[in-house]
């Protein structure tokens, strides 16, 4: 298939090598010195986009895809705020979308048994929650939007959570800041290089129970994103990786 690459960066090029790879044609590859090149008529040559940019660009690429009728894929985080109204568009322009916070089988993987734990563990109220996440120290957002997902897999399996609230661990190890009852907390650490680990703790008095799932490179998010590329392209319509991965919860 023919891919067309929103944003060409470090994750661009991975997902470049994935592609290339997998049998794959890329036709587009835009980043800021080849915003001329993005056009509806060059988007139209590809059967499917895959955006790796930033959330203040991100809504501009959308439409313009869905104007092209090429379906995206959308790896960039920091725009769900503005999910209903990206979903009403793709229904108008009869296009497709799909979006995760983590393309990653391993992490999809992680969010399904995240969901089944907390399910589990919605039995044993005396252990308190939380997520931990940690990742390089350009990433400026925080939390990040793989820890945001696997903190809304707790809320919805596990009752005395309601919302979740994020402390950003300084430098000397000490976290600032409550956290409330009905909260599960994210703790972001930024160190060196680290691609991305993210731990769920379970803590009692009596023991404590760790989930984890540790990135070892950004290639297993390119695999992914290139997997979402192959799966959405000829469909219509508006998914998630969990329409993807297609994990059965009971």
């Amino acid at each position: 298939m023919k891919i067309a690459l929103l944003g060409y960066g470090k994750m661009g090029k991975i997902i470049e090598k994935i592609a290339t790879d997998r049998g794959h044609e890329i036709v587009l590859k835009i980043d800021e010195h080849t915003l001329d090149q993005f056009t509806v008529e060059n988007l139209k040559k590809a059967d499917a986009a895959i955006d790796f940019t930033t959330p203040g660009s991100v809504l501009g690429n959308i439409q313009k895809c869905f104007e092209a009728q090429t379906p995206i894929v959308v790896g960039t985080t920091g725009w769900y705020g503005q999910l209903q109204q990206v979903k009403n568009d793709c229904e108008k322009y009869d296009s497709a979308l799909l979006y995760a916070s983590n393309f990653s089988v391993g992490v999809n993987v992680f969010f399904y048994v995240n969901q089944v734990l907390a399910r589990l563990m919605n039995k044993y109220p005396y252990y308190e929650v939380q997520v931990e996440e940690i990742h390089h120290a350009q990433k400026l957002d925080s939390p990040s939007g793989t820890a945001m997902t696997i903190a809304e897999g707790i809320i919805e399996n596990l009752d005395a959570k309601s919302e979740w609230v994020n402390l950003l661990q300084q430098n000397d190890g000490e976290t600032i800041g409550q956290v409330k009852n009905n909260q599960v907390l994210i703790e972001s650490l930024r160190i060196d290089s680290v691609p991305g680990t993210h731990t769920v703790i379970y803590d009692s008095e009596v023991d404590s129970i760790e989930f984890k799932h540790t990135a070892h490179n950004r290639s297993g998010f390119a695999l992914g994103a290139v997997m979402a590329a192959e799966w959405i392209n000829g469909r219509k319509g508006f998914y998630t990786a969990k329409d993807m991965f297609n994990f059965d919860l009971k």
